[in-house]
């Protein structure tokens, strides 16, 4: 079965939803808002082509699972039409924040910047919670800016690096094009825990084995699951393409590591 299409994205949420997990956005989390002793914190980073995730926000709706969409400032990622339309569907809007890298490091011009940007957002929605973006050629890690600052001043609640219970939540990312993708991550990743959860066999590299560990029900009861929907599609020239870039990103990310 071919990966990161549409069609096996239906079938992954399909599988969780038959386990009983509840499908709710950060929000949520953050609230206690949920309902289900199972939840999936379902969390998506637009960082580019966002009519791709339009497409897997009405997937949700469909199947009444909720979702957080987290946005950035550029063109790539910020378009207005399709904010609008993810939040009509009842999916929660957030600011996929890289101002650290945006300012060159100047913490007080990235704090400015920061809260230019969060109202500009939250004219389309009332944002509530922010992510950093992992901006993996950047030498400056976008949380550096809260050392100083502080995002709860403006009425930002949550942020899932800073305020998500690693020790009860399992996180699953798709950075790398792939389950077990935090080997070529540069921030995506939760590493005080991931040894742990690799040493309980929690580690799946396709979709569709991670599909057959839900219908097993080898999955812990509380999950955040990070997408990027620009690599999901079933266009096959746009498959494609995204499979050779992400190859070659993938071995830049190697030697960035180890460097």
């Amino acid at each position: 079965m071919k990966d990161f299409t549409l069609d096996i994205y239906r079938e992954l949420l399909e599988a969780l939803l038959a386990q009983g997990y509840e499908i709710i956005s950060y929000r949520d989390y953050c609230t206690g808002s949920r309902k289900s002793e199972k939840f999936v914190i379902l969390r998506h980073d637009v960082d580019a082509k966002p009519w791709n995730s339009l497409r897997t926000a009405q997937i949700e709706h469909s199947l009444g699972a909720k979702a957080t969409y987290y946005f950035r400032v550029g063109k790539d990622s910020n378009v207005p039409e399709v904010i609008r339309a993810i939040a009509a569907l009842g999916h929660e809007i957030g600011y996929h924040y890289e101002d650290m890298s945006l300012c060159g490091g100047d913490v007080d011009k990235a704090w400015n910047h920061f809260q230019t940007w969060l109202q500009y957002f939250r004219q389309y929605y009332a944002v509530e919670t922010i992510c950093m973006h992992g901006a993996p050629t950047s030498k400056y890690d976008g949380k550096d800016l809260w050392k100083k600052y502080d995002y709860k001043s403006l009425g930002i609640i949550g942020e899932p690096y800073m305020d998500t219970d690693f020790s009860d939540v399992f996180y699953l990312t798709d950075t790398g094009r792939s389950w077990d993708g935090y080997k070529v991550s540069v921030r995506d990743k939760i590493p005080q825990y991931q040894d742990e959860w690799t040493a309980k066999g929690l580690v799946w590299h396709t979709t569709e084995e991670l599909i057959e560990a839900i219908n097993a029900d080898k999955l812990p009861k509380h999950v955040m699951i990070t997408t990027h929907p620009q690599r999901w599609t079933n266009n096959q020239g746009a498959w494609f393409k995204e499979l050779v870039l992400q190859n070659m990103k993938n071995c830049i990310k190697k030697l960035w590591i180890k460097n």
